[in-house]
């Protein structure tokens, strides 16, 4: 995937933070999704539909993209300037009571928000699993500690983010809440390369958040915090049984 080519479609109003398409990039490139015609892929916590756009453009497949603080008339209005409103589905629903039918999706991919809403035990088994098809792929990419800082969150990062600064967990941390189930072949965690580019994208915009950020970008976020990449490759359930 060659992010230069949506140069256009990233600006101060797409974007909510560190630059989201080369957070996607660089998931699709390391772990390439497996799909078949009529697949259907679910874009959780797609803020302004900049990666569900890019997700319908790359695979060809339909995607729901869904939000909760983004309306699915505004994300609507938006896919279909941009050429995808057949084929992107906007939906405005909390992550904790989405509503699908079960195995409908070949894959799930999350990037930037999945740490909002995901960051409890069980969450992954009892939320996500249910809606995935056998041999589905799950993508997440997210602002998280690095793997040395540990447990350190609050204290190192509350001067930046306050009380949310326990949302920021290490790749290891993240393997554990993703869990081990009869259904999960493989989970892999790891610090992202993306994130030096993706933070210079966002923190060169006039965006009033990335101001803020600017501010303790050399103190706090460069040297505590990575962005954290998620893999999950789902057994066959004949293999199962």
């Amino acid at each position: 995937m060659n992010v230069d080519d949506y140069k256009e479609y990233i600006s101060a109003e797409t974007m909510m933070g560190p630059n989201s398409i080369r957070i996607l990039a660089e998931l699709l490139d390391k772990y390439p999704l497996q799909l078949v015609p009529d697949d259907m892929i679910l874009d959780l916590g797609c803020g302004t539909g900049l990666t569900s756009f890019i997700i319908a453009k790359e695979t060809g497949e339909k995607v729901f993209a869904n939000d909760l603080w983004i309306s699915a008339e505004e994300n609507g209005k938006r896919f279909a300037e941009w050429g995808v409103g057949e084929q992107v589905t906007p939906i405005c629903e909390d992550a904790n009571n989405i509503h699908f039918e079960k195995k409908q999706f070949r894959a799930l991919i999350s990037i930037d928000s999945y740490h909002y809403f995901a960051g409890s035990k069980g969450f992954f088994q009892e939320k996500i699993l249910p809606f995935l098809k056998d041999n589905g792929q799950v993508l997440i990419g997210i602002p998280g500690l690095k793997d040395e800082y540990t447990g350190r969150a609050k204290e190192l990062l509350s001067d930046w983010i306050g009380e949310d600064a326990y949302m920021f967990k290490s790749p290891k941390q993240w393997r554990e809440l993703i869990g081990n189930t009869n259904s999960i072949e493989l989970v892999k965690t790891w610090e992202m390369d993306c994130f030096n580019k993706a933070w210079e994208d966002w923190l060169a915009t006039d965006n009033k958040f990335a101001l803020g950020d600017k501010r303790y970008f050399e103190a706090v976020i460069q040297p505590y915090t990575c962005f954290v990449g998620i893999y999950v490759n789902l057994r066959n359930c004949c293999e199962v049984c």
